[in-house]
């Protein structure tokens, strides 16, 4: 994620939501002042590049753009962002694979909106090159792992609360990166579901927990297991968490706001005592909301409910789309990636029914930090009904990634044939830049990255080769969406 150095906070009047129309969802979608202008650029990283350590490259869990690098000339723009990667491999269970950190190098030449990119360069327009791979590290330098951490628990110690802990290592599923002015990041994970501060050579200095109701907790006691177990390992008992946050559903999305005061990070979908026990219940998540003040000890100001979008599936069934990722534009709104799961390149459906950018207003939403529904035993919407003391969030549709006609004009498409043009199945990261125009200083580069989930046909990991299942054999590609996002301009 993206910490927008440099930048003020966000001064658009949120009541600008109340012109939303059905239109939003197509290439020039406004709402008030906010403005997609659609596709403007894609490249890719192939799915066979391996980092500097001989591992098989897995992309965009998160996304922070270096802004203090990005420059603009004649030929195009320059810089270099991070790209955080999950757990590494894992398609029949965790491996103990070290936690990392990407730099990308970036040239980018935009389309101009609206327009078609020359034949044969229709993804080329992001020339995106792996420069550095950097090993995330607990607090006193030792490795951290990947692996599902089944009955792990570190002790607290010192500032430290209990953290997941498998083979004697902390054990980390990164999500999101907010990466600081001075080279420190924050880092949200799954497994907690915790928010860690790492130095900028990768060592831990700090971690957050979050409200007791998002802790999974199995026979009364913490859990972190996320039914993934590693080679030998037994399924966690319960499978699922009695209550807090679901397995793999830990807080995928966080931002820095761009006036730097505070950390927003929002649980993927509904916890367990929440509605999350259902595909068809876990709409009401919630969006946390730090102070961030004290670097070394976030405090929790705000928390709001999100609700998720609702939708059919190609069999007609009611489900839930779980969030991805946010970018912050103030304190009180985010945009944010929602998207359904198993349709994409390198899985076996092909046509995706949900991946879309929304606006997230929380002015209106009931502040529900340090309530009763921060402890395990309130629930905040049982069986997924909500609370009729909480009003939620609004959530407003911005970009249609699905879009057939902003795709096509780029080679691209959403469903069969589910080839390598087809959108891969995971779009989780996010990250925003300036387009460096005098003539529009509101306009901003959306980037958006897929997690390849380290699909390939020749991967190494962990010491040893493996080959993805059905020729999965899926790039990192970025998309690049040209937007107006009026008072975030730069100091």
């Amino acid at each position: 994620m993206k910490h927008l150095h440099r930048t003020a906070s966000l001064g658009v009047a949120l009541a600008l939501f109340t012109a939303l129309t059905p239109a939003l969802a197509d290439s020039t979608a406004t709402i008030g002042g906010l403005v997609n202008k659609g596709l403007v650029g894609v490249g890719r990283i192939p799915a066979a590049q391996r980092d500097k350590f001989g591992e098989t490259f897995g992309s965009g869990s998160g996304m922070s753009i270096d802004t203090a690098s990005w420059t603009r000339d004649a030929g195009g723009y320059k810089g270099s962002l991070w790209l955080l990667p999950d757990r590494g491999y894992n398609v029949v269970g965790t491996t103990d694979y070290r936690p990392r950190l990407n730099t990308i190098g970036i040239e980018f030449t935009p389309a101009a909106p609206g327009a078609a990119p020359a034949a044969g360069q229709e993804q080329t327009g992001v020339k995106a090159t792996l420069a550095d791979t950097m090993l995330l590290t607990d607090d006193k330098g030792a490795d951290a792992t990947g692996l599902d951490p089944l009955n792990g628990v570190r002790a607290a110690s010192g500032d430290m609360p209990i953290l997941p802990e498998a083979n004697g290592k902390l054990a980390l599923d990164n999500e999101a990166i907010a990466r600081l002015p001075d080279g420190t990041m924050f880092i949200s994970d799954e497994y907690g579901p915790n928010i860690y501060r790492f130095s900028a050579d990768g060592h831990l200095l700090s971690a957050t927990q979050p409200p007791a109701a998002l802790v999974p907790m199995r026979h009364g006691a913490p859990n972190f297991a996320s039914d993934n177990p590693g080679p030998g390992a037994a399924e966690p008992d319960p499978k699922d968490p009695d209550t807090g946050r679901q397995n793999n559903q830990g807080l995928e999305g966080m931002a820095m706001t761009p006036d730097g005061k505070f950390l927003i990070a929002v649980l993927q979908s509904a916890a367990r005592q929440d509605g999350g026990d259902s595909a068809s219940t876990r709409q009401n998540t919630r969006a946390l909301v730090y102070d961030a003040s004290d670097l070394a000890h976030l405090k929790l100001a705000h928390e709001y409910v999100v609700p998720l979008p609702v939708f059919k599936d190609a069999k007609g069934k009611t489900k839930i789309a779980a969030q991805s990722e946010i970018v912050a534009l103030s304190d009180q709104a985010f945009l944010m990636l929602a998207r359904d799961s198993g349709n994409g390149q390198g899985v076996k459906g092909d046509t995706s029914m949900v991946r879309q950018i929304f606006v997230v207003d929380v002015s209106a939403a009931t502040d529900i930090a340090g309530r009763a529904f921060d402890a395990a035993d309130k629930p905040l919407a049982p069986k997924g009904v909500l609370d009729p003391s909480v009003t939620p969030a609004k959530l407003m549709p911005f970009i249609d990634i699905n879009d057939s006609a902003e795709l096509g004009r780029f080679g691209l498409h959403n469903g069969a044939p589910n080839d390598k043009n087809n959108l891969s199945e995971k779009w989780e990261a996010m990250s925003v830049v300036s387009v460096l125009d005098p003539k529009l200083p509101d306009d901003y580069f959306l980037f958006i990255a897929n997690d390849n989930d380290f699909l390939a046909q020749d991967g190494f990991q962990v010491g040893a080769p493996y080959k993805a299942e059905d020729g999965a054999d899926v790039d990192t590609m970025f998309l690049v969406y040209q937007v107006t996002l009026p008072g975030l301009a730069k100091k």
